[in-house]
């Protein structure tokens, strides 16, 4: 089965396909089935990436605030815990909205890498996890831009939006998740 991947640069395309590594499902863990199954669905859908400084720098926030997430998340989960994943939408909602499902899809299997430990503990060193892996991403990408000379007026204030919207998902995935207190009798 081959795995088709698309790259777009500065408005040059190409199209390479990469075949899908062949593993007998029975041999596999269920979590590494359902990393596997993860991984595969993300990568099939969205492996475009669409990179022009001029006109989509916030595709470049997604691509350096991913990496940067990878990177943080290497430790538990290995290489590529995220692969790079676009669409069309690179508005601040869409990116942000890309950069958090696809970084918080990942909180099942860091909970199965702490067995006992207590729930919120568990969830805010995941939060801790990407965050600082959000931040770096960030940070990367405005010395890009900046190094381009594109990080002004609206790229600039887009980020910024893009950034805020990160950090309320962020809060929101949280405050899902955290242990709900016992109600009062």
């Amino acid at each position: 089965m081959a795995t088709p991947v698309s790259a777009t640069s500065g408005g040059a395309s190409a199209s390479t396909s990469v075949p899908a590594a062949a593993k007998d499902d029975s041999k596999m863990s269920a979590t590494a089935k359902a990393k596997a199954q993860l991984n595969g669905s993300i990568v099939q859908a969205s492996l475009t990436v669409a990179l022009n400084s001029s006109n989509e720098p916030l595709s470049l926030v997604l691509k350096t605030a991913l990496t940067g997430i990878n990177e943080a998340l290497k430790g538990d989960f290995g290489d590529n815990a995220i692969q790079n994943a676009m669409s069309q939408d690179n508005t601040p909602e869409g990116t942000a909205s890309r950069i958090v499902s696809l970084s918080t899809a990942f909180y099942d299997a860091f909970k199965q890498q702490h067995p006992g430990e207590d729930n919120d503990a568990v969830l805010d060193k995941f939060m801790a996890t990407l965050k600082r892996g959000v931040d770096q991403g960030f940070k990367e990408a405005r010395g890009v831009l900046d190094g381009l000379k594109v990080l002004n007026g609206d790229i600039a204030s887009n980020i910024d939006k893009t950034y805020a919207l990160v950090q309320q998902g962020y809060a929101d995935f949280a405050a899902a998740h955290k242990t709900q207190p016992a109600p009062a009798n």
